[in-house]
């Protein structure tokens, strides 16, 4: 910690720079800082402005906040980019993200301006710790992400992952165990091949730059290019749908340890009738033993749980304001909800005795495209 506290200089102003610069008066910083992360971060914050610093300083356990993909409402987003923001929640305030590298531009494209009616998908992942662009369409409808766009907040950085041999759009994507998966979906047009294959790229390798894509056992037809899917890591394998709501649906299940494909339980593709998500403590984990998938009926509003055992799913809680729902991210004992058409996340904590459900306003001018749970920005205050 001493490092990020800077040193007063040896004047007359000696002393009362090593007071202003002291976390615990009597003990050095580091020890201060030891007995500081015993408390929660909530408390600390509101105490004194060094204590503030220091929760948001990168030798300070990271908690966690709730990142936000926007995009301005139509007919405002036709020519408008794609905007990233947190949710501090110990300020409660939004605060951007820095902008992503301009070399080259990122065009996403939400609508267009012959299809105001129609959202054109956008796919992120939280991946070990970090947000991950990994497929999207531009404005000449091919695919806007060559490579993903990958954000860290404790470094505060974007960068760039390996190139994908098949850029595309409109696919099947997901984690597990620190590994982003890419499968089906479609190039510039579509193309058999590229619609029954599976790409997998290893984040835990630490140079982005020499890693690359590895191509896996792929899918037995087509038909999960139909629409953006999400694959969810649960239990050490990937779940998929090929179409999303309560529509009649086909389901696959990849088997990440032995590179296989198998069919979906019949009670977990029976009630996944909305858009869905899995809760684990962290991505780089191989015990998946608490591993818990969600999945919200948009049209009913009932938050439910898979029950592997018994093959079904279990109700939550139910609620109108969770209809509509259209994207879903877990984690640290919250399930947060994009719905509304993009105007509201609604947040539950899962892991009260009784749910409870508040909803958290975009920032103003803005849409929801997805959210996601990562750990805090580092910054000065």
């Amino acid at each position: 910690m001493d490092q990020d506290i800077p040193k007063p200089k040896r004047n007359k102003n000696t002393q009362n720079s090593s007071n202003e610069c002291s976390l615990l008066p009597g003990l050095p910083n580091h020890l201060a800082q030891l007995c500081l992360t015993r408390i929660q971060p909530s408390t600390l914050y509101f105490v004194c402005r060094s204590w503030r610093r220091l929760i948001y300083s990168p030798s300070f356990p990271p908690f966690f906040a709730l990142y936000a993909i926007l995009s301005p409402p139509p007919p405002l987003n036709c020519n408008s980019s794609i905007e990233f923001y947190s949710l501090d929640p110990l300020s409660n305030n939004w605060t951007s993200l820095p902008p992503p590298p301009s070399d080259p531009p990122l065009h996403l494209l939400r609508r267009h301006p012959s299809f105001l009616s129609r959202k054109i998908p956008i796919q992120s992942l939280s991946v070990s710790g970090s947000l991950v662009l990994v497929a999207a369409t531009n404005y000449n409808f091919t695919p806007a992400l060559p490579r993903p766009l990958v954000f860290r907040p404790l470094s505060n950085q974007w960068s760039f992952g390996p190139p994908l041999a098949e850029p595309r759009r409109w696919c099947a994507t997901g984690t597990v165990g620190g590994k982003v998966y890419v499968a089906s979906g479609i190039g510039s047009n579509y193309r058999g091949d590229v619609a029954r294959s599976m790409e997998e790229w290893d984040m835990k390798k630490k140079k982005e730059a020499s890693s690359s894509w590895v191509k896996k056992a792929g899918l037995k037809d087509g038909r999960f290019s139909r629409e953006a899917v999400e694959a969810i890591g649960y239990r050490g394998k990937l779940w998929m749908v090929n179409v999303k709501g309560n529509a009649r649906k086909e389901g696959a299940v990849y088997d990440v340890e032995n590179d296989t494909w198998q069919d979906m339980p019949q009670g977990m593709i029976g009630g996944w009738n909305g858009p869905a998500a899995a809760s684990i403590n962290d991505d780089d984990d191989d015990d998946h033993d608490h591993d818990v998938m969600y999945v919200v009926d948009e049209s009913t509003g009932v938050l439910s749980k898979y029950d592997d055992e018994n093959d079904c799913w279990e109700m939550v809680v139910e609620s109108d304001v969770l209809r509509e729902a259209e994207q879903v991210c877990a984690g640290r004992g919250r399930v947060c909800v994009v719905c509304a058409n993009e105007k509201r996340i609604a947040v539950v904590d899962v892991v009260a005795p009784q749910p409870r459900i508040w909803v958290v306003e975009p920032p103003p001018m803005l849409q929801v495209v997805a959210v996601h749970i990562l750990p805090r920005m580092c910054r000065s205050e």
